[in-house]
């Protein structure tokens, strides 16, 4: 926005501001995070605090500071009455989980590493966060936000105190992460809808189990090596000779990978999702039943039927989407879901393809709300900091939705 366009909506704002940051309890720490919400939205190059400070009439770089890296409010409050506000509106029709990288110069800021950096597209020195996001096909924001901490931190106590690391946190793998914040989101709205996430997260046989505990549904991309057995398929348990344990039922065929599944079943049609900004989205796809058949889909299979011995051998169907396109001599992508047999192929598309809104967010969130700006180094101040981008972003996503409503709810 330009310096016209935030006078112009500054009145909506401070009344969007007094709603999501109603647990904020002072009045003049909610005035500035107003006063930082406007520096986030206003056009410039930079979105850390010192420039934002300079571009804003009313802006104090030392207060600013103050309010982002040292206030003691808390984020959790405001980030679930943002939720509210947003799912409200746009009523997702999914959650899609992903991740998002910094790139970072030094190894003091919170949660810095070497690891993959997905903005870089290599191992680098970055910050790595987890991320929920509300979407349809047409809207979206991201509701929560957790930061990883690789292990490394656990390690480092001196590291952690500088940082300012509550001893409590420590290292969890991002798919933990996810599950923890799909839990703080479950009591925030009234529906959870699909879940969506890519490979990383849906080739975890255990987070795909855990979903299922929660009796959440979801549609999650899995590798090519995820070892299936046929719908068909079914154990053989050999007869008892009377010595010994019996033997336990097993499948008489050795468990395939996807490719040979799809090679030996799939039926391709043609689903289009979406208009794209060259034209209709289309591609082919073919839908399957199939049974996770590794080692680690055995061993849950087992624990949800009360343990080793009471388990029939029988594993579990799950449906998979395949999409391979026309000109393609082997399929491009694969997604596991748990909806019921009977779900339209067109939704299981829409559902899966649902990601690139995320693109979308991340675009915002960065490019223009400044969300990789932040040049703090606390634990405190990266989430105060992605907490104000967020609803920056809630913000706008609700004006473009219905820019003539008054914002509070």
């Amino acid at each position: 926005m330009d310096a016209y366009e935030v006078i112009r909506v500054r009145a909506e704002l401070e009344l969007f501001v007094a709603d999501v940051f109603a647990s904020v309890p002072r009045k003049d720490q909610r005035g500035w995070g107003a006063c930082y919400l406007r520096g986030l939205m206003l056009d410039g190059r930079r979105k850390s605090i010192q420039p934002m400070a300079e571009r804003l009439p009313d802006g104090n770089m030392q207060a600013l500071q103050q309010f982002v890296s040292q206030s003691p409010w808390d984020w959790t409050p405001v980030r679930r009455r943002i939720a509210e506000r947003v799912c409200s509106v746009i009523r997702p029709e999914v959650w899609v989980i992903d991740d998002v990288s910094f790139p970072k110069c030094g190894k003091a800021s919170v949660g810095v590493a070497r690891q993959y950096c997905g903005a870089v597209g290599k191992r680098a020195n970055c910050q790595v966060a987890v991320s929920v996001h509300a979407a349809t096909d047409t809207a979206s924001c991201p509701l929560q936000w957790a930061l990883f901490l690789p292990g490394e931190w656990d390690q480092d106590p001196a590291r952690r105190r500088a940082a300012g690391v509550p001893d409590e946190v420590g290292h969890v793998p991002k798919p933990r992460l996810a599950l923890d914040l799909l839990d703080q989101l479950s009591g925030s709205v009234d529906r959870v809808p699909v879940i969506v996430a890519d490979a990383g997260y849906g080739r975890s046989v255990g987070f795909r189990q855990a979903l299922e505990e929660r009796g959440l549904s979801y549609v999650v991309a899995v590798e090519a090596k995820e070892a299936v057995q046929p719908e068909a398929a079914e154990p053989y348990r050999p007869p008892y000779g009377g010595l010994g344990p019996p033997t336990r039922p097993c499948y008489r065929a050795s468990h395939q990978t996807l490719p040979d599944a799809v090679e030996a079943t799939a039926l391709f049609e043609e689903v289009t999702w979406r208009q794209g900004s060259k034209g209709l989205m289309t591609s082919r796809f073919a839908v399957l039943r199939v049974r996770p058949a590794g080692k680690l889909a055995r061993a849950a299979a087992q624990e949800q039927a009360g343990g080793r011995g009471r388990w029939d051998g029988v594993l579990p169907l799950r449906t998979l989407l395949v999409e391979q396109s026309e000109d393609e001599a082997a399929p491009s992508g694969y997604w596991m879901t748990n909806l019921p047999a009977t779900t339209p192929i067109a939704d299981l598309v829409r559902f899966a393809k649902m990601r690139w809104r995320i693109e979308h967010d991340y675009r915002e969130l960065k490019h223009g709300l400044g969300l990789d700006h932040f040049e703090g180094r606390t634990w405190r101040g990266w989430h105060h900091h992605v907490t104000l981008v967020t609803a920056a972003q809630a913000f706008l996503t609700l004006r473009r939705l219905n820019p003539k409503a008054p914002t509070p709810a």
